[in-house]
């Protein structure tokens, strides 16, 4: 049963209260720390299994703070510890038996370095978060290799799902495309926290952190929108897609093939110029035509709002969906559209997610046919709290990092 030390104790003396109060609290944060450890093992499992992939989550961070209605910050602190669980097994007994906190033991999990458990296991029994942030900086770090900086290039090679671009600058480029990844990041990131950042509601998913890939397609993009003014009729998202008629089989311009996923990909949202070909000689082209126009996507941003797969709530960068496909006889209008952010829309065609019904009766499957549903897992608890010590927290003592004797990372083993 939960303590109740608060509720008769009104008559005592100010120092007594607060003394039946600190040892709640600390009865409180022991047992919270044993559940946080539990919850470490299962997203571990998880994570191991690879079984998050099922869900249409674009990360196991992301599933975590949508299943457990947590923030981003709490979902990451848990991810990060359950995916080096196994290199830190005294830290996470020290969670699971309510002495150290997910807090510190995420501190450790994202920074520090292998084998380090036992040493910042002893000291995370006594150090604060923000000390232990300190002695994970204080780990000396591997010098890196000092190698003659090869002449820049920019090469690129594909395989049958994706590109691959390998790009070296000199100093000096490479500091500019720096800043401007970094700009656009920033962009990106301020967005994202105008959209997500006041948000703890257990009905969102909210999407990851916009990263470094992110910050270069908007790069990218905002070169082509630029470029795009100057064009008739500013077209900014044109494939030109070549199309056999005797093999039924298309291909990008200058590109590979398509697979039906990716044909029907890009003929959801796009300005599409299509050339048809027989025996290799091209016999005709399409006129070069919008799949949804500006005033139907208006319409639609104005019902969706945001992309519809729940537990997800972007609202940037959308993209409209057919229901039922265009190239399947789906009509382009809003009965038969709905909003889905680029990570689902793509998540979609491959088969990740199925998207059936109307866009008044929309019906999201993960690929097993289970029915998506944006309420969090969180219920009243059927079990007792865990029967754990009280935590007695760190010890408050302010650190001297003068005689700190940090983490020493053991060289690799020699051949000799």
């Amino acid at each position: 049963m939960w303590s109740n030390a608060s509720a008769d104790v009104v008559d005592l003396l100010p120092g007594e209260r607060l003394e039946l109060l600190f040892a709640e609290l600390a009865e409180l944060t022991g047992q919270r720390n044993a559940i946080d450890g539990r919850i470490v093992e299962i997203v571990a499992e998880v994570d191991r299994d690879a079984l998050w992939g099922n869900t249409g989550a674009r990360s196991v961070a992301a599933l975590v703070a949508w299943k457990t209605g947590t923030s981003a910050a709490n979902a990451s602190a848990l991810a990060a510890v359950a995916h080096r669980l196994e290199e830190f097994p005294r830290c996470a007994q020290g969670m699971r038996e309510g002495r150290l906190s997910l807090d510190q033991v995420g501190v450790i999990a994202r920074s520090a370095g292998d084998g380090s458990d036992e040493h910042y296991a002893a000291l995370a029994a006594v150090a604060t978060v923000s000390q232990l942030r300190t002695a994970v900086k204080l780990e000396p770090r591997p010098e890196p290799d000092r190698r003659p900086e090869p002449q820049c290039f920019i090469t690129k090679h594909s395989d049958e799902e994706f590109s691959y671009w390998r790009i070296k600058l000199p100093h000096l480029e490479a500091a500019t495309f720096d800043a401007a990844l970094a700009s656009h990041r920033d962009a990106l990131v301020a967005e994202w926290k105008r959209d997500h950042g006041d948000r703890d509601s257990a009905a969102e998913q909210v999407p990851p952190v916009p990263d470094t890939i992110d910050a270069f397609m908007r790069l990218v993009e905002a070169g082509w929108d630029a470029d795009a003014t100057r064009r008739p009729h500013g077209h900014r998202t044109t494939v030109v897609v070549h199309v056999d008629i005797d093999k039924q089989a298309a291909a990008y311009h200058l590109g590979p093939l398509l697979s039906d996923s990716e044909r029907g990909y890009l003929t959801c949202d796009a300005t599409c110029e299509v050339w048809f070909e027989r025996g290799g000689e091209v016999i005709g082209a399409g006129r070069a035509t919008r799949v949804i126009n500006r005033r139907l996507r208006r319409a639609l941003e104005h019902r969706d709002r945001a992309c519809v797969v729940p537990g997800c709530g972007a609202t940037r960068g959308l993209h409209a969906h057919h229901i039922r496909h265009w190239e399947d006889g789906g009509r382009t209008d809003l009965a038969n559209l709905v909003l889905l952010c680029p990570y689902h829309h793509r998540w979609h065609h491959r088969g990740g997610i199925t998207v059936a019904g109307t866009s008044y009766d929309l019906i999201v499957t993960d690929s097993d046919g289970r029915e998506l549903s944006a309420a969090a897992l969180a219920h009243s608890p059927a079990k007792p709290p865990p029967a754990v010590a009280p935590c007695p927290g760190p010890t408050g003592e302010r650190a001297d990092w003068w005689w700190y004797q940090p983490f020493q990372p053991q060289p690799p083993p020699t051949s000799n």
